[in-house]
């Protein structure tokens, strides 16, 4: 039994005259009737009484009714979701996020994803830094990251998703808190609150580059485990801290104080990262959805 044994069989069912289920089936009569004399043959039993005037279903029809709608159902949604998971619309994609500065995109990206693709699922995993994000996406641990990154490996390819600028975080008693802007010369006799140096940490490397082009090196107070932490010690007045500006907008603290540097030449704008010949069609679905977000919003 076959499933065009099945179509021919339900359309001769449905409309009892082979003739008008021959043109149903775009087929010629002689063809249909060996179908079906085929299928009756394989099952042992007759399908049909016919005779020149009349066709009528036997017991044994209205037996095979319900199973051959239910095999080709089967057959539909089949067929459905293999379409679909061709189009990006069903499928589990996998994000890695770093930083504070991400929350806030990542929601509002699981938002619009329930919610214009319910057939994709998102696994998410938040990380305290972009590297790590960076190294699970070239192990294949993840399908997305979003992070800052100074070095792109080459099968990875990367688009900013939010442009950002570089903001020191101080104390609200500091001398400098009223500042409208300033430049890092004028905290280089400040202590700092740094992340972590660790390989290819932005922060860090931003706050070394800038004290050195300023002719200082940036004391370094005390190192934080995550951003979070940093800034309650900014709010403790154990230092100054660098941080970006998506990061302030995103702290209540009223003993925390955001003030803008004067020096925006370095890179320090939030990008989706992923592997370049990944060939996941959800993959492409969630990565429009995040290249088409106003991340205006999130600033």
């Amino acid at each position: 039994m076959d499933i065009d044994q099945l179509r021919s069989f339900l359309a001769v069912a449905e409309e009892l005259h082979f003739g008008r289920a021959a043109e149903r089936l775009h087929i010629a009569q002689p063809p249909l009737s060996r179908t079906i004399k085929n299928l009756e043959r394989e099952l042992g039993t007759r399908l049909f009484d016919r005779n020149t005037r009349s066709v009528r279903l036997t017991a044994s029809g209205h037996a095979l009714i319900g199973p051959a709608q239910e095999v080709l159902e089967a057959l539909r949604r089949a067929e459905g979701a293999v379409q679909s998971a061709e189009d990006g619309e069903v499928g589990t994609v996998r994000i890695a996020f770093a930083g504070v500065s991400t929350h806030r995109l990542v929601a509002r990206l699981a938002r619009v994803v329930r919610s214009q693709s319910p057939g994709i699922k998102l696994e998410l995993s938040s990380q305290n830094f972009a590297q790590p994000a960076m190294k699970k996406l070239v192990q294949g641990e993840t399908d997305l990251a979003l992070g800052r990154w100074d070095v792109i490996p080459a099968d990875v390819q990367t688009q900013v998703v939010m442009t950002d600028s570089l903001v020191v975080a101080l104390p609200d008693s500091h001398a400098l808190a009223g500042a409208q802007h300033l430049s890092i010369a004028r905290l280089a006799g400040d202590g700092f609150v740094s992340l972590p140096p660790h390989e290819g940490a932005v922060l860090p490397d931003r706050l070394r580059r800038l004290a050195s082009e300023n002719d200082f090196v940036a004391e370094v107070v005390q190192i934080a485990p995550d951003t979070q932490t940093a800034l309650a010690l900014v709010s403790a007045e154990v230092g100054c801290h660098l941080t970006v500006a998506s990061v302030a907008e995103n702290v209540t603290d009223p003993h925390i104080v955001f003030v803008p540097l004067e020096e925006r030449s370095l890179d320090v704008d939030l990008r989706v990262a992923w592997r370049r010949h990944d060939p996941s069609p959800a993959l492409r679905a969630v990565l429009n959805e995040v290249l088409a977000l106003d991340n205006s919003e999130d600033r």
